[in-house]
């Protein structure tokens, strides 16, 4: 095997293992999944949004969005609503305790990446931003 193969194995094997290690690591820092708080963040930017889009928006599949929607919704998180519009589809709100309460989260979320980046120059963080977006970037287009 060549240093070249070595090199994209064991960049393959690190992908891995911190996308097994960052979801459970975060959640026990902060209180409430990645997946979670993306949704929080992003019916914060957009109140009374659909199901589906923001199942597309999240690029979760639709089971898993109505079990984090549900979860966040026993918490009073969130508030889900038939659209006036289209009975078959469901729009999804921040409660009143929801909107107070994403700041705390996102202060954990700060927190922990200040902690998983500790000792990281900007210049390194923005060259990790760049290569983990053409990462993805490849990761769409196979």
């Amino acid at each position: 095997m060549t240093d070249y193969e070595l090199a994209d194995r064991r960049i393959f094997e690190l992908l891995q293992d911190l996308n097994k290690a960052l979801a459970p690591k975060f959640e026990q820092c902060a209180g409430i999944s990645p997946t979670r708080l993306r949704l929080l963040d992003e019916l914060y930017r957009v109140d009374g949004v659909s199901q589906n889009v923001l199942q597309r928006k999240i690029g979760i599949d639709p089971a898993a969005v109505t079990r984090h929607l549900r979860g966040l919704e026993e918490k009073g998180m969130i508030v889900r609503r038939t659209h006036p519009d289209d009975s078959r589809a469901t729009l999804v709100s921040l409660s009143d305790h929801g909107r107070a309460t994403i700041g705390h989260y996102r202060g954990e979320r700060e927190r922990f990446m200040n902690s998983l980046l500790v000792g990281f120059p900007e210049d390194d963080k923005r060259a990790a931003e760049a290569m983990l977006t053409r990462l993805l970037h490849n990761m769409k287009a196979l």
